[in-house]
């Protein structure tokens, strides 16, 4: 029996590239900046399997379930919220997260970023399209594990080297604008 390897191959290169330099690569670089990177890592890999890897393994029956404006709306607040409290807490000298605190806010935010979005949907396509579900959930997984580990590394070692200020500024006006970018995708979808 020959072992075709087209959904993976496929799965991995097209979601490889659709979330280079995506919203939730950009998420993951800002958490690792501050965060223990082997939370940040594992909290958005468990996202991502839970969100587009169970899709593609389903078949998209519970994003159904879900308005995807809606999704959106609360998304984007989540992003504002979590900028402002970033840029108006007070902290004392360089310290890193927990690492339960910084898993479970990798897992939320990736989390509700990848519902309805472009590779959660096309998680399902490849799997309805190739007919192989878990040959298609290897190949993303595998991305997600490469696009991850690179924006972990990237925030882990070379957004350290910025000064605090500076970084919490950019920080928190990168997820406010996220934020801001969200809510006007659902309110123009919806």
């Amino acid at each position: 029996m020959e072992l075709d390897l087209a959904p993976l191959l496929t799965s991995f290169t097209l979601i490889f590239l659709a979330e280079l330099g995506d919203k939730t690569q950009m998420c993951t670089i800002m958490l690792s900046s501050r965060s223990s990177a082997a939370s940040v890592f594992s909290g958005a890999m468990t996202a991502f399997f839970i969100v587009d890897g169970l899709s593609a393994l389903l078949g998209g029956e519970l994003l159904s379930l879900l308005p995807r404006n809606i999704v959106g709306l609360a998304t984007g607040l989540t992003f504002i919220i979590c900028g402002l409290i970033h840029l108006l807490r007070r902290e004392s000298g360089k310290t890193l997260d927990k690492a339960e605190t910084s898993f479970f806010k990798t897992f939320s935010l990736v989390s509700l970023m990848e519902l309805g979005d472009k590779t959660q949907m096309a998680s399902i396509l490849l799997a309805a399209q190739f007919k192989n579900p878990l040959m298609v959930l290897i190949g993303v997984m595998m991305a997600f594990s490469l696009i991850t580990g690179i924006g972990v590394l990237l925030g882990s070692k070379i957004l350290r080297l910025v000064e605090d200020r500076y970084l919490k500024i950019g920080t928190s006006i990168v997820f406010i604008l996220f934020g801001f970018i969200l809510i006007f995708e659902a309110l123009s979808t919806g």
